[in-house]
């Protein structure tokens, strides 16, 4: 194999988009981490105020790492990073954000639905699409080639589902911050911050993933031309 100078020409902006991204993010939780809310509700009493005005049934635990705040539709659980349970503006986004996950999922949100259901072919295809791809390109043969081109689409296909199902939770964690007056006026300001930031990493990450595609599509091209 050879380095293919073309390659960078793909990855370069996706990667100083993800690297800003992730500045980004950082920056603007350390920032109203240390911003308290008036109110005194932390993290954890976020939680449990959002979960029972609207009657959803999810479990909350505690989940090790900086900001790996999830909602799992399986389990039907928030996991809550200890980054997030304090009294902050910043902590308060981050959960009420892990929320409206937990209410698309009990209003059977569409892209949420279809994002989960891909789960297990982006999982296989992540590590088996790469392989029958290059062998595909070594051997010269197109249908190796095409399966691994469909691998990766699934990937880029994730991605972009994401999009919408990141931005709703985050409107949906908005209202419920506002409907129930977790936050006043100038730390909802701090809230749509930090959450469009997190975004950020989500849009870096399908520019990543429709940026890889589109080189290996490249590839394939020129390998038959």
């Amino acid at each position: 194999m050879f380095f293919d100078p073309l390659y960078l020409v793909f990855a370069i902006p996706g990667l100083l988009l993800a690297m800003w991204a992730q500045w980004k993010v950082q920056s603007t939780f350390k920032k109203y981490a240390q911003v308290p809310t008036q109110t005194g509700v932390t993290g954890v009493q976020t939680a449990q105020v959002l979960i029972n005005r609207n009657a959803l049934q999810v479990g909350v635990q505690s989940t090790p790492g900086f900001l790996t705040d999830h909602y799992d539709p399986r389990s039907k659980t928030v996991a809550l990073s200890q980054t997030s349970q304090q009294n902050s503006v910043a902590s308060v986004a981050v959960v009420a954000h892990e929320l409206g996950h937990a209410m698309q999922d009990k209003e059977n949100y569409g892209p949420l639905k279809l994002r989960g259901a891909i789960v297990p072919a982006v999982q296989i295809g992540g590590w088996v699409g790469p392989i029958i791809f290059i062998a595909g390109l070594l051997l010269n043969i197109e249908i190796l080639q095409t399966v691994g081109l469909i691998a990766f689409g699934i990937a880029a296909l994730f991605a972009i589902i994401t999009l919408p199902v990141e931005f709703d939770a985050s409107r949906r964690a908005l209202v419920m911050l506002q409907q129930n007056n977790l936050l006043d006026a100038s730390e909802m300001k701090g809230a749509k911050a930090v959450l469009d930031a997190a975004a950020l990493t989500y849009v870096a990450a399908a520019a990543q993933a429709i940026t890889q595609l589109l080189y290996y599509v490249m590839l394939a091209g020129r390998s038959r031309d």
